[in-house]
């Protein structure tokens, strides 16, 4: 706009725009704002009758502006928004009222500078509409270069430098100025004096660069053609900068090392840039149980030579041992967290399950990670489903680093870390961001490089780099996962002064793995106890402006995007106390009584209000506020500062943080999440945190595609419950890198609206085509949702659904729907899956399970006991709640079906007992095989796994008891699952490539009411329906996952506060 008006609102959201109208109920109450869907449109918003009008304003080729008002009436253009705000003031222009009441616009707040800095001023603006002020200006700004020139000796120079600095800040400058105020940026004044100080070192480039192009082109294994030719060019042509040349030539010499490096290397026995034998074999020290009787061994795991032995004595011989191959599963205990199972098959094929006791569940994580290393490292699997990522932030205090940092990356210091038998493992990803970055991009990337090389061995590939300011973000790969990496993106959002200048905002890298999505945030926010709503906002700006993934999601903002989605960076949330409770905070630090602390924690509170962060995870903090230490000390914080207008307060706080998000039902486990202590140049500390994440490679269908059977996704039943006062019409959105392209549905109808919500049905079934209709590619597929208006075609809503939720049957869901961060309202509808006769190969992830509870299990000779049934789950689905209330609302929730008894037949595989023996695999909740983990759990904890979203509640928990304790739910992800009663009421998964075959009842379905309860332990099948007095409340007629699909817009869901 190029003039203020009172009523334009630049880019404020949809809902902002809402709320603000709200707030003066008056019909005829407008304003305008810049478009969500049309870059360069705007939206007239309109108030009438409680409800919200929107119209589009377009521009046309001439950049005259028009309004997609009513038909019938003419269509109307003007120069500008003024002009038309005018004339629409008037009756009769085809809005639902004439305009009468403009919104005014809000102030920004505005931010200010990180308190341990000078302040930095923005770039400063000089009217040019004044002659007599730019005069002033003018000569201000000569007169104090001069007058530095003049307290410099400048005798050392050349005369000829000499004469040219003196005509540069005498006279020159002064024309340079007037250039950028007449919009010149090139400065010409200064152009010509660094060709001046730089003649020689011109012609010294020209004589040094062809020698180092030889030098480069001898290292180099493939000769390019015309790379020759590079110094003729440069020498020639006279008008490239004396940057450039200098960038060339600083980029040969980079060249150059890192070849050299490379040719050591080889030369000296590394493979892929890391040597042959990585991981040393690692002793540990366990009890094993025989006939009561407890004995101690030593387990060896040689990575190398994917073996596991069995040793009498540390230094003994190995008395026996299993290759990789024949060790099949790693059961830990949830009720001794020291303990582990081992599933090994026999040399006469049989079964055996070995107990172990480790010394502390640290040493038993560490054994599992290089079990399963192991297993990944001999896998005949050509790609990876599974890989480690290492995520850093620190706030480095514009101090250059120590020499070594190592800690930082062997994630060792203080809260949840790796056991020292786990550090020679190294990651497959590095992601570190910093900020207040003193060092140049190649200084830093080149120092994390030697750092890893030292640890690891191995010398890793630098994939992307992003910097704003002194923000930064580096990603660092292992040289094998190199060609896996594609579609790698970059951007940048500043959110310091007036959202110009870029000491505060984030830089953000998005790339593939194989098939797998990922996103990393870096993110420094505004400073300052008293400044949470700026860094709520700062949060929002960077979610919507912040560019990654592609253009062809652009409905859908980062969070929605990626498969997993990082955020990490010095987030700046305080603890919130009073200042004269200082001494206390750091008492409680040093007791290590860290909860009181983390319950006044910004972030944690803004979090539990769904103001930002919404549905991202963070691992439980057990380490000690990073910020505000003392500088090169960790034994005192530094929370006090004399200042000009008094003594300010930082009270100690976790304002380094790393949160994340992913999409439903896929494996993602936090091994460490910490902080150093003892890495000091900085007043904050560096903060790690190590994943282990499930990948999907690049799909190849092994199936014949002319004589392969379409499949078929079918979404049907859907109600939208949205959260806004529009009066518009709404339709579907599907986008899947399964789909070849988008799929929108036909328009929904609005069957209710109150209280600013408005209920809309979608009640036609939606048929979606996969370009793949291989089982093993579809269970690993997501189709992501998108609510949009059909007048303006802006989202009201996004959310995501996971296709293996629907691997066994019909499968109902409920997803919160989101937009720019906000909650937005609700999606319940239905799926159903397609696929051809295929049995999908079992995840390296799947490796290792926990145990729920003792195992009913028969002992054979030697304390060893066959394998059988289990009530065990996958690891990441486990865990207790955060005491620090970070597990809340995930989003979505599904009313998954247990595996299909036995003469049942599976929508997309077939059952283990067609192939004439039982699996030996366990159950895993994470694939809906809830056979043994559903009837093992609590009724009431049931109930609460099945509780949909507080804000949005569809359900009226009646039953529930108000007084019973909170009760264990999982860490990194929740899921639902209901009766093993069948649903007469939903369709029923068929088979695309046979008939399906009558479902042979199980015991569980007979009339056992009236029988004997037996034990749990003895109990052949799930347990007997509860008696009426403790009749759980999923089974009466209100839970979604037993309604029944309507045929016609149903009854208005009931919101529950």
């Amino acid at each position: 706009m190029p003039t203020y008006q009172p009523w334009y609102h630049g880019m404020i959201t949809r809902s902002r725009a809402e709320d603000l109208l709200s707030k003066e109920p008056r019909d005829g109450s407008f304003l305008i704002r810049d478009s969500e869907s049309i870059q360069g449109a705007y939206a007239l918003c309109v108030l009438y009758q409680n409800c919200v009008y929107t119209y589009r304003i377009l521009p046309n080729e001439d950049k005259k502006l028009s309004v997609q008002a009513s038909e019938g009436v003419p269509i109307s253009f003007f120069s500008g928004l003024p002009d038309l705000v005018e004339a629409y003031y008037g009756p009769a222009m085809g809005l639902v009222t004439h305009l009468q009441y403009p919104i005014q616009r809000e102030e920004e707040m505005e931010d200010d500078t990180d308190s341990s800095l000078p302040p930095q001023l923005p770039p400063r603006n000089f009217s040019t509409s004044d002659t007599k002020d730019t005069e002033q200006v003018t000569k201000s700004l000569s007169d104090t270069y001069m007058a530095r020139l003049q307290h410099m000796d400048i005798s050392i120079l050349q005369e000829e430098h000499q004469v040219a600095l003196q005509d540069y800040f005498r006279t020159s400058i002064c024309l340079d100025l007037e250039q950028v105020q007449n919009g010149n940026p090139n400065l010409p004044g200064l152009k010509k004096l660094t060709m001046i100080i730089c003649k020689s070192l011109n012609n010294e480039i020209s004589r040094v660069l062809p020698s180092l192009e030889m030098a480069n082109r001898i290292l180099d294994q493939q000769l390019s053609p015309g790379i020759g030719h590079l110094s003729r060019q440069i020498s020639v042509d006279s008008l490239q900068s004396t940057s450039f040349r200098l960038e060339q030539l600083t980029k040969l010499l980079y060249s150059i090392e890192d070849k050299a490096k490379g040719a050591v290397f080889e030369s000296a026995g590394y493979e892929g840039g890391h040597r042959k034998s990585l991981i040393p074999a690692v002793t540990f020290e366990v009890k094993q149980e025989s006939l009561g009787i407890s004995t101690k061994i030593f387990l060896k795991v040689d990575v190398e030579s994917g073996k596991l032995f069995y040793k009498k004595s540390k230094d003994g011989p190995e008395d026996k041992y299993y290759v990789h191959n024949k060790i099949l599963q790693l059961v830990k205990s949830q009720k001794i967290p020291a303990k582990i199972s081992i599933n090994v098959e026999t040399e006469k094929e049989k079964v055996v399950r070995k107990e172990f006791v480790f010394e502390d569940a640290k040493k038993r994580e560490g054994f599992c990670q290089l079990l399963q290393l192991m297993k990944n490292k001999h896998s005949e699997k050509p790609e990876p489903d599974m890989i480690t990522v290492f995520v850093g932030t620190w706030n480095m205090g514009n101090a250059t680093p120590p020499l070594n940092i190592s800690s930082w990356f062997l994630c060792k210091g203080q809260g949840k870390t790796r056991d020292d038998t786990a550090e020679h493992i190294p990651h497959d990803i590095y992601v570190l961001g910093t900020q207040e970055d003193p060092l140049g991009e190649r200084d830093w990337v080149e120092t994390v490089k030697s750092t890893l090389r030292n640890i690891t061995n191995i010398s890793f590939k630098q994939v992307a780099s992003h910097t704003l300011w002194n923000i930064r973000i580096v990603v660092l790969v292992k040289p094998e996962h190199e060609n896996k990496i594609s579609h790698i993106f970059s951007d940048s959002v500043k959110t310091g002064i007036a959202n110009t200048l870029g000491n505060k905002g984030a830089v953000g890298v998005s790339f593939m793995f194989n098939g797998t999505k990922f996103g990393f945030v870096n993110s420094h926010l505004t400073s300052g106890s008293e400044k949470k709503l700026r860094r709520n906002q700062n949060y929002t700006s960077i979610l919507r402006f912040l560019n990654l993934g592609e253009k062809k999601l652009t409905p859908f903002d980062i969070t929605n995007q990626f498969t997993h989605l990082f955020w990490l960076g010095d987030l700046n949330y305080r603890v919130e106390m009073q200042s004269t409770e200082a001494e206390y905070i750091v008492t409680k630090i040093k007791q290590q009584q860290y909860q009181e602390l983390l319950g006044k924690d910004q972030l944690n509170m803004e979090r539990s209000e769904g103001k930002v962060f919404l549905h991202f995870d963070e691992e439980e903090i057990t380490f000690a506020p990073t910020y505000r230490f003392e500088r090169y000390t960790r034994e005192k914080y530094a929370y006090t500062k004399a200042k000009a207008t008094g003594t300010k307060y930082n009270l100690p706080s976790w304002c380094d943080r790393v949160l994340r998000k992913s999409y439903p039902l896929v494996h993602v486990i936090c091994h460490a999440y910490g902080c150093t202590n003892d890495i000091m140049t900085s007043d904050h500390s560096p903060v790690f945190a190590s994943y282990e994440v499930g990948v999907v490679s690049q799909f190849v269908s092994k199936q014949d595609p002319d004589s392969a059977v379409q499949g078929g996704i079918q979404i049907m039943n859907c109600m939208a419950t949205l959260l806004t006062k529009s009066q518009t019409k709404f339709c579907i959105e599907y986008h899947s890198s399964c789909l070849e392209k988008p799929v929108k549905t036909a328009e929904g109808e609005n069957t209710h609206q109150s209280n600013g919500f408005i209920n809309v049905w979608f009640g036609n079934q939606v048929q979606l085509t996969p370009i793949i209709s291989d089982p093993e590619y579809l269970l690993d597929q997501h189709i992501l949702i998108c609510i949009k208006s059909t007048d303006c075609d802006e989202s009201y809503g996004e959310g995501c659904v996971a296709l293996r939720a629907a691997e066994f049957c019909y499968t109902e869901f409920q997803i919160t729907l989101t937009h720019n961060g906000e909650k937005t309202g609700t999606l319940k509808g239905g799926i159903q899956l397609h696929t051809t006769e295929s049995k999908p190969t079992e995840k390296l992830y799947d490796f290792i399970k926990v145990e729920r509870d003792d195992p009913a299990s028969s002992k054979c000779k030697g304390g060893d006991k066959v394998s059988q049934a289990l009530d065990i789950s996958n690891p990441n689905y486990m865990g207790l709640p955060y005491k620090t209330g970070n597990m809340k609302d995930k989003g979505w929730s599904y009313s998954m079906q247990p595996k299909p008894a036995p003469g049942s037949r599976s929508p997309t595989m077939k059952h283990p007992a067609e192939d004439g023996k039982r699996s030996e695999m366990f159950d895993n909740p994470l694939y809906g095989s809830m056979s043994g983990a559903s009837h093992s759990r609590p009724k009431d904890q049931q109930k609460d796994l099945l509780s949909p979203p507080d804000a949005f509640s569809f359900i009226k928990t009646a039953d529930a008891d108000s007084d019973r304790p909170p009760l264990p739910t999982p860490r990194t992800r929740s899921f639902t699952c209901s009766e093993t009663s069948p649903q007469t009421t939903a369709p029923v998964a068929t088979h695309s490539a046979k008939p399906k075959k009558p479902v042979v009842p199980s015991r569980s379905d007979t009339n056992t009411v009236n029988k004997p309860r037996l034990p749990t332990k003895c109990r052949p099948g799930p347990p007997e329906p509860p008696n009426a007095k403790l009749k759980d409340f999923r089974e009466a007629a209100e839970l979604p996952g037993k309604q029944k699909a309507p045929s016609r817009p149903g009854q208005t869901p009931r919101f529950s506060s």
